[in-house]
């Protein structure tokens, strides 16, 4: 039998392997989203595709397999929809910093990486990518 795999725990570099970080991800999350600073983006919602990588800090105790003190991806997706039900938002570029600053708000988060598209924008799929860590203190 094949050797199973977590998402999100493998390194993606052998120096990510080093400094002891864990990730958890949400990949191809498709949303309806209020987004847009053109007339035609007012009142309607468009699809959205986010992606969200965020390498966390080792577990200082025990999970004990208790969903309830793990920073897991329903963590990353209840806040994308969070932040998204507050309404119209006129900047992907604001969208992705706001998911970005929630993931970094959990204790054991030490980086992100957020990508967000916007899939109904001809002629195709338009969007941006932003990376942030906590500062070292």
């Amino acid at each position: 039998m094949a050797e199973q795999r977590l998402k999100g725990a493998e390194p993606k570099s052998a120096s990510d392997a080093a400094k002891g970080f864990d990730r958890i991800f949400v990949h191809d999350l498709v949303l309806d989203v209020e987004i847009g600073v053109y007339t035609n983006e007012k009142g309607v919602t468009q699809r959205v595709r986010f992606s969200v990588d965020v390498e966390l800090k080792p577990a200082t105790v025990a999970l004990e397999d208790d969903i309830g003190r793990a920073f897991d991806y329903d963590t990353i997706i209840k806040g994308i929809k969070s932040i998204i039900a507050r309404g119209h938002i006129n900047l992907v570029e604001t969208l992705a910093e706001e998911v970005a600053r929630q993931c970094l708000a959990h204790p054991r988060a030490a980086s992100v990486t957020v990508r967000i598209e916007k899939l109904d924008k001809e002629p195709g799929v338009v969007g941006v990518e932003i990376m942030r860590s906590k500062a070292r203190g």
